[in-house]
């Protein structure tokens, strides 16, 4: 990574927002929970409890996290409205996470918006969040398809309004890294607000991206545990985090050592199997069968292993096999 890249890069954990809406993921209040408490002994920064206004099963596992104390920020969700803001102030939250669409694909054929439109709501709700007392996270939905002279207005107009951090998502995956460290270096010359990013994986580069953007100069990245959510999913918690520490010389709050238990843990709660090839958590992510494979690890395990899989509470295996 380039020397303006952040030393330090905070972890905005989804899981139990974005993630939950992998198709066929329900949780309880109860469940949700359980996954927050774990997230805080792994040592994300923040944790996106949901998106209270949506249901009220919802909006009683965001309470429920928000009142247990835990050590990370506790975000609501919430779209840039008063109402929603509201609910999640019901919910005892601290934090809030604001935002509207500014592509002109969702502008003019989902929320029927002129952009001029979508700014006024997007400053009077970021100005009702903070007379309320709230920190808030402002995100430009679609912000990677939206008007690069347009993205930067509607951001400078709510960094204005007072938003703490702002967020630019990929929300349907389809930047490549070089588009996404252009995209937000343009930002960061826009905004002086601390800046996240939140990448989806229809191409399979949410990880790649999330890099990029921190190393354009992002300093917080969306993540969820097992890279679960809409569609292909969202940027791997585990992935990025080990991708920082190892080969970028960052440094996070996670304690690796906890990032299979943490992995093992959502797969059980929400049903959502983890794949044997899966980087990092997956089973034969430090499987050994190949003969020459095995004979090199034998005699120095970096041969043919990045990193020691304790890192990431794992052991390594050897499989006699075909190839042995």
């Amino acid at each position: 990574m380039s020397p303006k890249a952040p030393m330090y890069v905070r972890i905005f954990d989804t899981t139990l927002r974005d993630g939950e809406q992998t198709p066929g993921v329900s949780l309880t209040p109860e469940e949700k929970l359980g996954i927050g408490r774990q997230l805080a002994r792994l040592g994300v920064d923040a944790i996106e409890a949901g998106f209270p206004i949506s249901s009220e099963g919802e909006a009683t596992g965001v309470k429920l996290i928000a009142k247990d104390g835990l050590s990370p920020e506790v975000y609501a969700l919430s779209r840039a409205n008063e109402h929603d803001i509201d609910a999640a102030l019901k919910c005892d939250v601290g934090y809030v996470h604001v935002f509207i669409a500014t592509s002109d694909l969702h502008l003019e054929r989902k929320l029927k918006l002129s952009r001029e439109q979508a700014v006024e709501r997007a400053v009077q709700a970021v100005s009702y969040a903070k007379d309320h007392g709230l920190v808030v996270e402002f995100s430009a939905e679609d912000a990677t398809r939206s008007n690069p002279e347009y993205l930067g207005a509607i951001l400078k107009s709510v960094c204005e309004a007072g938003a703490d951090r702002i967020n630019i998502p990929d929300t349907v995956g389809v930047m490549s890294p070089p588009t996404m460290q252009r995209i937000v270096s343009s930002v960061r010359q826009t905004v002086r607000e601390p800046i996240s990013v939140h990448c989806h994986d229809d191409f399979g580069l949410a990880v790649a991206n999330s890099l990029a953007g921190i190393e354009a100069g992002a300093v917080q990245a969306h993540v969820t545990v097992n890279g679960i959510g809409e569609r292909a999913g969202n940027a791997s918690l585990e992935e990025v985090v080990m991708a920082l520490h190892q080969l970028a010389g960052a440094k996070t709050r996670i304690d690796t050592a906890l990032l299979y238990e943490t992995s093992r843990l959502v797969a059980k709660v929400t049903g959502v199997v983890v794949e044997p090839n899966k980087a990092i958590v997956g089973d034969n992510a430090f499987g050994h069968e190949s003969g020459i494979h095995t004979h090199g690890i034998s005699a120095a395990a970096l041969t043919y292993e990045p990193f020691d899989p304790a890192l990431v509470g794992r052991k390594r295996w050897f499989q006699a096999g075909k190839h042995a």
